[in-house]
């Protein structure tokens, strides 16, 4: 594979992304803090959770794949995206729990791997979800004094 071949699945993941209900469900999940097993489990009962959740899961864990099976540059692909790194963090803590309860013990497997790979992956983990956590927050009470 190509740097060429590498940037044109890139942007044309990008544009996956612009999708307008891929951009309603993204802004979801990056307002979604799963506490525990139990909150995931109360998103995917609602319809419109559900849905989002399995949206951007599902959209992170293709992507992961094509970087995993080599048609898309590893290091390109980490140069140019973050966010599948703030979506796993949330779900990183459940993970187990998630593939014994809905039976799937491949779920999420590539995006796991293309993450796990990095360095220092559970502390960088750790972190994201505390970044994230502080700025949600901090928009939250931006939003009320506004």
């Amino acid at each position: 594979m190509s740097k060429a071949e590498s940037a044109d699945l890139i942007l044309k993941l990008y544009d996956l992304r612009r999708e307008p209900v891929m951009r309603e469900a993204r802004n979801w999940v990056i307002s979604f803090f799963p506490e525990s097993m139990q909150d995931i489990m109360q998103t995917m009962i609602n319809a419109e959770t559900s849905a989002y959740f399995r949206m951007v899961t599902s959209y992170w864990d293709m992507a992961a794949s094509f970087v995993n099976h080599g048609a898309i540059d590893e290091e390109m692909f980490a140069d140019a995206h973050g966010e599948h790194i703030v979506v796993f963090s949330k779900i990183e803590p459940f993970l187990a729990e998630i593939r014994e309860t809905m039976g799937s013990p491949n779920y999420l497997k590539n995006l796991e791997m293309l993450i796990m790979r990095m360095p220092d992956a559970k502390e960088m983990l750790d972190k994201r979800r505390e970044m994230m956590k502080r700025w949600m927050q901090t928009r939250a009470e931006m939003s009320k004094s506004a």
